[in-house]
C-alpha cells in the first residue's frame, strides 16, 4: 500500500512538472510575439497597492510633472534671452555699419579729391563705371550662389527676369540714370565742399523724398514730420549761409558748384527713391536680380558720360589714369557699401537710422576740423547742424500704430541704399 502511494505521488509530481514546463514554454512564446498577437494576451491580475504607497506614487508623479514644467519654462526663458541678446547685438552691428559706411565714404572721397599728387587725378566718370561693373559682378555671383551654383539655374533666372522682361529693364533705366547722375555729382560736390557741410546739406533729400512721396504715392505725413521738414529747411539754410560767409571771392564759384551738385543729388535721390518704391510694389524679384537689371542701364549711362565729358582725357592718359589704392577703396566702398547696408537695414528701425545719421554728421565734422582741417566751425554752422540733427530724429519718430508701415519703409530704404 505504501509503495502504491509513493508511485502515485511520483506520477502526480511528474505530471505537475510537465504542466509547468508546458506553461513556461507557452509564456515564452507569448513573450516573443507580444507585438504581433495582442489579442492572445492573458489578462494580468492587478496587484492591490496599499493606500500609503499609492499616495507616494501620486506625489512622485506630480513632482516629476512640476519639474518638467519648470525645465520647459527655464528653456523657453533661456531661448527668449538668447534671441533678445542676439537682436540687441544685431542692432548695434547695424548702427556701427550704417555710421561707418556713411562717414567713411564721404571722408575718403573728399580726401581722394583734395589729395595733392603728381600726374593727372582720377576721372570721376571712370570711377563710377568701375563702381557699376563691380556691383554688377558681385550681384551676378550672388544670383549664381542662390541658384546653387548651377549654370542651368542661373541662365533660367536671367532669361526669366531679364530676357523675357525687357519692359522691367526699361522701367528701371530711369532710376539707373538718376543713380549714375548722383554718383558722378558725389565727386563734384566733395571736390568743392568739406565732408561735414556735405553731410548736413545732403539731409535736404529728406525734404525732396517727402514731397515726392506726398505727390506721387499719396502718402500723409504726421505733424511731427511736417515740423521736422521746417526745422530741416532752416538748418540747411544756416549751413549754406555759413558756407557763403566763410568762402573768399576766389573760391565762391567752387562752393556754389558744390552746393548746386548736392541740391541736384537730393532732388534726384528723392524722385528715384519714390519711383523705385512704386515699381517695387508691382514686381518682386530678388535684390541681386534688381541690381543686375539696373546695372545694365547704369553701365551704359556711365560709359555715355565718359564719352561726352572725358573722352579726350581718356585718349591721352587712359581709363585708369590717376587710380591708386585710395581710389580703389572709394570704388569698393561705393559698390559694396550699399549692398551691405541693405542686408543690415532689416535690423535697423527709423530711430536707429536717425541716430546713425546724426553720429555720421558729428564724426564728419570732428574729422574735418581736426584731421582734414578744411572746416572752420562757427556758431552759424553748429546751429544749423543742430537743427538738422533734431529734424532727423523728429522725422524718424515712430508712432506705435504705424509699426508695420515703418517696417515696410525700412525694407524699401534698405533696397534703395543697395541700388544707389
Amino acid at each position: 500500500m505504501a509503495s502504491f502511494v509513493s508511485v502515485r505521488k511520483m506520477e502526480e509530481y511528474l505530471q505537475f512538472e510537465e504542466e509547468e514546463m508546458k506553461q513556461e514554454k507557452k509564456e515564452g512564446k507569448e513573450h516573443e510575439h507580444i507585438d504581433d498577437d495582442d489579442d492572445d494576451d492573458e489578462t494580468v491580475p492587478l496587484i492591490p497597492v496599499p493606500e500609503n504607497e499609492r499616495s507616494l506614487v501620486v506625489n512622485i508623479d506630480s513632482s516629476l510633472k512640476e519639474e518638467k514644467i519648470e525645465t520647459e519654462t527655464k528653456t523657453s526663458e533661456e531661448k527668449e534671452t538668447t534671441v533678445s541678446a542676439k537682436a540687441i547685438t544685431l542692432k548695434y552691428v547695424s548702427l556701427v555699419t550704417l555710421v561707418f559706411q556713411a562717414t567713411s565714404l564721404v571722408l575718403i572721397v573728399r580726401h581722394s579729391r583734395t589729395l595733392k599728387e603728381d600726374g593727372p587725378r582720377y576721372l570721376a566718370s571712370c570711377a563710377v563705371v568701375n563702381v557699376e561693373l563691380m556691383k554688377f559682378a558681385v550681384c551676378f555671383l550672388l544670383v549664381f550662389k542662390d541658384s546653387n551654383f548651377s549654370i542651368t539655374g542661373l541662365s533660367k533666372v536671367l532669361q526669366e527676369e531679364i530676357v523675357k522682361k525687357p519692359m522691367d529693364v526699361l522701367k528701371l533705366s530711369i532710376p539707373a540714370g538718376l543713380y549714375t547722375l548722383q554718383n558722378n555729382l558725389l565727386y563734384v560736390a566733395l571736390s568743392n565742399l568739406d565732408a561735414a557741410t556735405y553731410q548736413v546739406t545732403n539731409q535736404f533729400k529728406i525734404i525732396t523724398t517727402a514731397m515726392f512721396s506726398v505727390t506721387m504715392l499719396g502718402k500723409k505725413l504726421s505733424i511731427y514730420q511736417w515740423i521736422a521738414l521746417i526745422l530741416l529747411m532752416a538748418g540747411v539754410a544756416l549751413v549754406q549761409l555759413h558756407t557763403h560767409s566763410e568762402e573768399s571771392d576766389s573760391s565762391s564759384g567752387s562752393q556754389v558748384i558744390g552746393l548746386l551738385a548736392v541740391f541736384i543729388v537730393c532732388c534726384s535721390s528723392g524722385f528715384a527713391g519714390v519711383y523705385f518704391e512704386k515699381i517695387l510694389k508691382e514686381t518682386k524679384p530678388s535684390l541681386w536680380v534688381r541690381n543686375i537689371q539696373l546695372g545694365i542701364s547704369g553701365i551704359s549711362f556711365g560709359i555715355i558720360v565718359v564719352l561726352i565729358f572725358d573722352l579726350e582725357h581718356v585718349k591721352q592718359y587712359g581709363v585708369l589714369q590717376g587710380f591708386n589704392y585710395i581710389t580703389w577703396i572709394v570704388i569698393t566702398l561705393q559698390a559694396l557699401g550699399g549692398l551691405v547696408i541693405a542686408t543690415v537695414m532689416k535690423y535697423a528701425d527709423n530711430i536707429l537710422k536717425g541716430f546713425a545719421t546724426s553720429l555720421s554728421i558729428i564724426l564728419s565734422a570732428v574729422i574735418s576740423i581736426f584731421w582734414l582741417k578744411d572746416l572752420e566751425p562757427t556758431s552759424m554752422f553748429f546751429t544749423g547742424a543742430t537743427l538738422v540733427l533734431l529734424a532727423t530724429f523728429l522725422y524718424s519718430y515712430e508712432i506705435k500704430s504705424n509699426g508695420n508701415s515703418s517696417k515696410a519703409s525700412n525694407n524699401v530704404n534698405g533696397i534703395h541704399s543697395a541700388l544707389k
